[in-house]
């Protein structure tokens, strides 16, 4: 598909964007003397800026976000339709899409029980963390307060959320941080800690154990990991893992929270990445895919013995969750949520992410095979990454200028690729890779064209 612009000028857009605009993660010098990017419109996987130049967007929106594709009129006609009849009221009350949601996202869930809205993933995770510790305070006086994080995970950007981030150049100038957040080690088999380890998934969640036993297990209420690490670097978990994990949890009676605002809504081929390996959790947040960015909408979710636990002393007049958030009250989100999971079932995405990933992996292996600078290919459904490194042997990574060539090279080629960014000191090196789950395998050619064709340009 084309679109014509004709006579549209957007020449005032583009100065107004360049005077007034803050974007996210951006070094603004570089728009003193070039134009900054203006997004105008999207159709499918493919999107227009304001100068009519198309591009086949393999990210999801620049951050694995619209899992449906763009222009989907039934999710904008949903939003409308619930605007007109009630656009917000404050979560302490109910409203129709929200109930709704709430029980057609539990029926997806099996063995969690109640949803907590509000408006992004760092929000999602905040909730999760003041769940935590008000747990603490009320069951365990105040000892089972700290929180394990893991390194390499990211869980946003608030002071407390980067405070339980594993990536030192997110969290670099923002500190002091939020106390009682410890780092437990990856587990990226890749870059073992290790050496040569036979079991090295088991291995890797002993040592979240050790990490436990040293801080004192009486004082660990809760562990937040991603069921497949993202920004820091689309890690896997290995065999043996998330059972070792699992146990670990119950042993001693630490909450176990999932942050799915990455992998959620069918980004894995599954509806949430845990339900590959058979995890429990006692807490799943989730936003990005939830409504695919046609409204902000993130999610809380967890288990009713967690949600009795806000309810025990009635009388107690600070024993239930004093929490709110302004925006969990938009009725869109939810609406738009509804609609999004709709389009999953009835258009078999599932399946599709499933089908299109394993089809991505095997071409990716095959970069791979071509191209001695990539190191290692790792991935679930339509979520993958190609760790870029100057020598396999001895697995240094290639630079971040090489990483970010191999993108600006795609990018002028019509194609929008990710990497990690403002992450490490040494490894953003990894190219990010989250197509819409509507792709096609002409799509993915095209993606793995762009890449093969970059890397072949940059060595010559």
């Amino acid at each position: 598909m084309n679109i014509s612009l004709g006579s549209n000028d957007f020449s005032e857009v583009i100065e107004s964007d360049r005077a007034h605009v803050w974007h996210h993660l951006s070094q603004h010098k570089k728009y003193e003397t070039s134009d900054p990017l203006v997004i105008i419109e999207g159709k499918g996987m493919r999107v227009w800026d304001a100068k009519g130049k198309e591009y086949l967007d393999a990210v999801s929106g620049g951050v694995w976000t619209v899992n449906v594709g763009y222009g989907r009129e039934s999710i904008a006609d949903a939003v409308r339709e619930q605007l007109v009849k009630l656009n917000y009221f404050a979560n302490s009350a109910g409203n129709v899409p929200g109930a709704q949601f709430a029980r057609k996202l539990i029926e997806k869930m099996p063995g969690m029980s109640r949803v907590y809205l509000s408006n992004s993933g760092s929000e999602a995770n905040e909730k999760a963390y003041k769940i935590v510790r008000q747990i603490a305070h009320n069951k365990y006086d105040g000892r089972k307060h700290k929180i394990l994080y893991r390194e390499r995970d990211y869980h946003g950007t608030t002071i407390t959320a980067l405070s339980s981030t594993g990536q030192n150049q997110r969290k670099d100038q923002y500190g002091p941080f939020t106390p009682g957040f410890v780092e437990v080690p990856h587990c990226l088999e890749y870059r073992s800690q290790y050496g040569d380890c036979a079991d090295y998934g088991v291995r890797a969640a002993r040592a979240i154990e050790e990490v436990i036993l040293r801080e004192d297990p009486d004082t660990v209420g809760a562990i937040v990991l991603e069921p497949i690490t993202a920004g820091g670097g689309v890690i896997t978990p290995p065999e043996g893992y998330w059972p070792t994990v699992q146990e670990i949890c119950r042993k001693y009676d630490i909450l176990l929270h999932i942050d799915e605002v990455v992998c959620g809504l069918g980004r894995t081929g599954k509806w949430f990445g845990y339900q590959h390996y058979g995890i429990e959790p006692d807490i799943v947040t989730m936003a990005k895919g939830v409504a695919s960015g046609y409204a902000a909408i993130s999610c809380t979710v967890t288990t009713e013995a967690v949600f009795n636990e806000f309810k025990s002393d009635p009388s107690d007049p600070m024993s239930y969750f004093r929490d709110i958030s302004t925006f969990g009250g938009c009725a869109a989100g939810p609406a738009a949520a509804l609609e999004n999971m709709r389009i999953i079932e009835d258009e078999d995405l599932l399946e599709n992410a499933r089908t299109m990933g394993e089809y991505l992996m095997a071409c990716l292996q095959g970069l791979k095979e071509r191209h001695s600078i990539v190191g290692d290919v790792r991935g679930k459904g339509l979520f993958c990454g190609l760790e870029l490194v100057k020598d396999r042997e001895t697995k240094e990574p290639a630079s971040e200028g090489t990483v970010q060539a191999i993108v600006a090279d795609c990018m002028s080629n019509g194609v929008v690729i990710g990497a990690t960014n403002r992450s490490f000191d040494a490894y953003n090196n990894t190219l990010c890779l989250s197509p819409a789950l509507i792709c096609t395998r002409d799509d993915i050619d095209a993606i793995i064209e762009a890449i093969g064709n970059a890397i072949t340009r940059l060595q010559d």
